[in-house]
């Protein structure tokens, strides 16, 4: 039902109500998340435990207290920070189905209750943790393919040359396939993920039935003892424990892809199980020889198993890989509806799921930041000193947007708040002060990646904010343009004309140019705002807000279509839903008019020359307006105007 609003009757706010993004979860999505959200998470044994007593030359010795005392932290670190925050409480903390430190920072500006400095402050916290999650998906890729293809020189050292190119020929071949979408990847990887944790099992089994006593490691003790006894040893491997924990936000990310029920029994009944077993498995055999520490992964098994276990496990980091290639398509298009970035072609590749996305500029600028990285790094081993300092800044900061928005929206106790920050923000934070001290060796890369991406996007921002106020001066108030139409009397034309513009409030910059021009003027107007909501979705029947603007005889109407920042703003068919409801506009014979602006680069001191000529490059390449909005190429003029910055 299309909603008319008087204009006597001024500006009322619509209140929309969300769509649900999901169909009923099942085993289909259950093991699409398998190979989708824990491809990450899924592969960390290749590499976390091997860092682990690599870190610093060997710090952390393979004793029988350091092995217990490593394995319970890496047990607990996964149970308190994945199952106890993410699974059983973050998903609840969903923004109409959708994931992701982006749309959780959304979430929380809505329902906080004090004025508009925390909110801004809470964009800022997503703004940050959006930037971390990008150098997470940055270094992803490229640590997870070359931990499992290092796995050639186990049986052969003189394979090792290799293993770059190699690498560098999975990666490309990994984004490639991207534009086959998130459900086609999904129900392709899902199935090798499933094998992939059943041998996970498997090898952890058979070192534990090898020496059982490594099960007394579930024990929180061994941990606190770990920590207490050797302090400083305990701190250095808490650098190295939270790798077994990397993945955790991808989960979050790609909540809208698959929904939060199959997340959920996939990770309790499938992942979870298999990881713990692993890590024991793996902790066994450091027990009885502790020179497997060299790659405790690939030596847990047997020797006739460790050329297909490298296969396998290339296929398991490709899979891994999927987890961030797809959070991070998710966490842009909410950053771009947000407006923290410029428009963005976003393609959707389900005809079920909204949350299954590919976007083509994300993708591509990915694969050369994983390539770079591959390139300059070239190992896992280096690799992973950069790794962990994105992912527990990722954390921490969802830990807080997710605790302001308990607050604010269900109202928890200051008990219940103190408890949960102190437990999983306090394990979280000792986490992120292990991997500041790789700043040096490493972790400068991740914290780069976060303050070039978020100085892109709060530049995008604050130029957008300048360049709209100096736009509405020029386009002057709609009330002028009646009083001039009242007064020329311009010829009126059959037709029906569409100007896409931000808001009702000014005139079109291509309604005035033409009418200008040309002395003419259509004899239908119709003037289409598209709002983004801080919401995901928009029900159709909520979405459509129409007016007369201007005089009655100036046959100038006004409609506001709404849209989620994950719905697709395709104008015509708006305007088609807004027709069959009553709306006097006709889209199928209409002249769409779109007012092209150009920024010109002035003295003014709005903002630094720098970041005006980031904002300027980042306006030419924003995804064509016609494209965006769905707009036919055949019907379609663009008028320009200057404004300058």
């Amino acid at each position: 039902m299309a909603l008319y609003r008087d204009p006597l009757l001024g500006d009322a706010r619509l209140v929309t109500s969300s769509q649900t993004a999901h169909r009923a979860g099942g085993l289909t999505l259950a093991l699409g998340a398998l190979g989708v959200v824990f491809g990450d998470i899924g592969t960390s044994p290749l590499y976390a435990l091997q860092t682990v007593f690599s870190i610093d030359d060997g710090v952390v010795a393979p004793t029988r207290d350091n092995v217990h005392g490593v394995i319970s932290l890496v047990f607990w670190s996964i149970t308190v920070v994945v199952s106890v925050k993410y699974v059983a409480f973050v998903l609840r903390a969903d923004n109409d189905g959708e994931g992701g430190i982006m749309a959780l920072a959304a979430l929380a500006r809505r329902t906080v209750r004090t004025g508009g400095r925390r909110a801004a402050v809470v964009m800022v916290l997503g703004v940050v943790g959006a930037s971390l999650f990008y150098g997470d998906s940055v270094i992803t890729p490229a640590i997870s393919v070359m931990s499992a293809i290092e796995g050639l020189s186990v049986p052969e050292p003189s394979l090792r040359r290799f293993e770059v190119p190699l690498g560098a020929v999975v990666i490309t071949v990994l984004f490639l396939v991207q534009r086959a979408g998130t459900a086609r990847v999904g129900r392709l990887f899902g199935p090798v993920m499933a094998l992939w944790f059943a041998v996970l099992a498997l090898l952890g089994l058979g070192g534990i039935v090898a020496d059982p006593e490594i099960l007394t490691a579930l024990s929180p003790h061994w941990a606190v003892l770990f920590v207490v006894e050797q302090p400083l040893v305990g701190f250095v491997a808490m650098g190295a424990v939270v790798l077994a924990i990397t993945g955790a936000e991808a989960l979050y990310a790609d909540m809208g892809h698959f929904g939060r029920p199959p997340i959920r029994r996939a990770w309790f009944f499938v992942v979870f199980p298999c990881l713990t077993l692993n890590y024991l498995g793996q902790g066994s055999l450091v027990l009885r020889d502790p020179t497997s520490v060299a790659n405790p992964f690939y030596l847990l098994a047997p020797a006739w198993a460790v050329w297909p276990l490298v296969v396998l496990a290339t296929a398991a980091t490709v899979i891994a890989s999927q987890a961030v290639i797809s959070g991070a398509f998710s966490v842009s298009r909410q950053a771009e509806r947000l407006g923290y970035l410029p428009r963005l072609t976003v393609r959707h590749t389900s005809p079920d799921e909204s949350g299954q996305i590919y976007v083509p500029a994300i993708n591509w600028i990915l694969y050369g930041g994983v390539l770079l990285l591959l390139l300059v790094f070239q190992w896992s081993e280096r690799l992973a000193t950069a790794y962990g300092l994105a992912v527990t800044g990722t954390f921490l900061l969802t830990t807080t947007l997710f605790l302001v928005h308990a607050d604010a929206a269900w109202h928890w106790s200051r008990r219940r708040l103190l408890t949960l920050g102190i437990l999983v923000g306090g394990l979280e934070l000792v986490f992120f002060a292990a991997n500041v001290t790789k700043v040096l060796t490493g972790g400068w890369l991740p914290v780069l990646i976060a303050v070039v991406v978020a100085t892109t996007m709060l530049t995008w921002r604050r130029g957008s904010a300048v360049v709209t106020l100096k736009r509405r001066h020029r386009e002057g108030p709609i009330q002028e343009f009646s009083r001039w139409l009242a007064r020329e009397r311009p010829t009126r034309v059959p037709g029906t004309a569409v100007f896409v513009h931000p808001s009702r409030a000014t005139t079109p910059i291509a309604l005035r140019e033409n009418t200008r021009l040309n002395h003419v003027i259509h004899e239908h107007v119709v003037i289409v705002s598209t709002v983004s909501e801080n919401v995901p979705h928009v029900s159709p029947d909520d979405s459509i807000v129409w007016q007369v603007v201007g005089a009655p005889g100036d046959h100038v109407i006004h409609i506001a279509v709404h849209y989620g920042f994950h719905d697709d703003q395709d104008v015509p068919q708006a305007l088609a839903r807004a027709r069959d409801t009553g709306v006097p506009v006709d889209p199928d014979g209409a002249t769409y008019f779109l007012s092209r602006i150009t920024v010109e680069l002035t003295g003014e001191t709005s903002l630094p020359r720098w970041r005006k000529r980031l904002f300027i490059a980042l306006a030419h390449n924003a995804a064509s307006p016609i494209d965006y909005f769905r707009l036919p190429e055949d019907r379609t003029v663009s008028m320009g105007a200057f404004v300058k910055l």
